[in-house]
């Protein structure tokens, strides 16, 4: 009798165990994590987020499944240092680039890399046992030294465009994709494809197909739209029927097709039986923008109600859209105003990934937030800006900084100028100056763009001229 109780006792605890085995996901116990960015996608360019023009229904729809962020904001108002406080963890103030080039004391004009002891995703996630790839736009490096590339910061697989004639470098083709840091490699013809995001998306699926089944991957893929510097794509019938200008479709098909991406990768992910244990995300390094032969960003109402295009550290140019989608961990059709940043997913992505933040990151993990749990609210979020570039000069270097410190905002452009002050609860458009009534509060912006910050090399309004040439550009 004691040993059939024993047995029946045993058999219950067997089928428990399976039971719990059950409800975990598929495949590795850590998720597969896709990372989408856009370039230079506004604020109101999405239907989900009040677009009514301009058609992105699988955004919509990955909105609609997932989480819907109000109030998230990009790294800053440009590609390159917007990039790097995303790759870094790193906000912009303590960042080492702050501005698409830096300027020198022999009056130089060149792009700043990353230095080689900034831990980057790529890197970090590659520790942690991720199989890592990069497709697109990296802006992060010294065009001229193959090693500051994205293959050689993390990513077992990377293509990317590369550019550099305005920092003295080789004339780089745009069209040439060069994989893993070799000039042999794959060239895009626009008549062959929708668009150049087309053409990528169709390389992830070459990286998907390839990868290791038993092993969770990080794909982080850095699109090209709706960036103005893409001057013609291959799709020529999308919004033909409209009476837009030119320059209007453009913008808009563009906005269009990489919606259409985003769908097929997700398509994809749910073909290979991943999509159930994948962390999607989907933001934009920067507000809309006023490039590509004639656009207008006001002609789709880019910003929505916020002040302000890429460039700007006003709402318009640094509060970005932010969808976050993972089955059975985030609630569907949920919406968040939490006060968030770039500098905030390498916490996230590291908390996500079983492994310690690292230490150079001043963001904070919004795991707790995705999942449905307490999130601590942030002290404050704050940017600097220094605008001259490509030899271009401006009063004050074309220093500019901002801070939000719960519904406050506050601008200053040139660190002698007076500190504007915002009620975003009250006033998201930022049209009223109410700096005067509330000295107590420009004080603690004042004290953030201040003391919140250091010095580096290349960017010297707000601090002073360094010589580059007198340090290893790339310890």
């Amino acid at each position: 009798m004691k040993r059939l109780i024993f047995l029946h006792v045993v058999a219950i605890l067997l089928l428990n165990a399976c039971q719990n085995q059950a409800k975990q996901y598929p495949g590795p116990q850590k998720p597969n994590i896709l990372f989408l960015l856009a370039d230079d996608l506004g604020y109101g360019e999405l239907g989900c987020y009040g677009q009514e023009v301009i058609q992105t229904p699988e955004l919509d729809k990955l909105a609609k499944n997932g989480l819907r962020f109000t109030d998230f904001y990009a790294g800053n108002a440009v590609c390159s240092p917007s990039r790097a406080v995303l790759m870094t963890g790193k906000s912009s103030s303590y960042n080492t680039v702050r501005g698409n080039s830096g300027s020198f004391s022999d009056d130089r004009w060149m792009r700043v890399a990353l230095k080689k002891d900034e831990l980057t995703l790529g890197e970090m996630l590659k520790t942690a046992g991720y199989q890592t790839a990069f497709i697109g736009k990296w802006h992060l490096d010294d065009p001229k030294d193959i090693s500051t590339w994205a293959y050689n910061r993390g990513f077992d697989y990377a293509v990317q465009e590369q550019w550099g004639s305005r920092f003295g470098g080789k004339q780089y083709d745009e069209q040439m994709h060069w994989i893993n840091g070799k000039q042999d490699s794959v060239y895009y013809h626009i008549d062959e494809w929708e668009c150049k995001d087309d053409f990528r998306t169709n390389l992830a699926f070459g990286y998907l197909d390839k990868i290791q089944r038993d092993k969770p991957f990080f794909l982080f893929m850095s699109f090209r739209a709706p960036h103005g510097h893409e001057y013609e794509i291959g799709n020529k019938e999308i919004y033909s029927e409209k009476g837009w200008p030119a320059a209007e479709r453009l913008h808009a098909a563009k906005i269009t097709l990489l919606d259409k991406q985003v769908g097929r990768l997700l398509n994809k992910l749910e073909e290979m039986g991943k999509l159930d244990n994948t962390l999607v995300v989907f933001t934009s390094d920067n507000g809309p923008h006023r490039e590509g032969r004639g656009h207008d960003p006001e002609f789709f109402d880019s910003n929505g109600e916020l002040k302000g295009i890429k460039r700007d550290l006003y709402e318009g140019g640094i509060r970005v859209p932010m969808i976050a989608f993972w089955k059975g961990k985030i609630v569907p059709e949920a919406t968040t105003n939490y006060i968030s940043g770039f500098q905030d997913l390498m916490p996230t992505l590291a908390e996500i990934a079983g492994i310690n933040v690292p230490a150079q990151s001043n963001g904070t993990s919004i795991v707790p937030l995705l999942t449905g749990e307490n999130q601590k609210e942030q002290d404050f979020l704050n940017w600097e800006f220094q605008l001259d570039g490509w030899s271009r000069k401006m009063p004050d270097g074309g220093f500019r900084q901002a801070a939000r410190i719960g519904k406050w905002k506050g601008v200053r452009y040139g660190i002698m100028n007076e500190t504007q002050l915002y009620n975003l609860n009250d006033d998201i458009s930022e049209t009223n100056n109410v700096a005067a009534d509330h000295p107590e509060i420009v004080k603690q912006m004042n004290d953030i763009f201040e003391d919140k910050r250091a010095e580096t090399p290349g960017f010297p309004d707000g601090g002073v001229v360094q010589d580059y040439k007198a340090k290893d550009k790339h310890p």
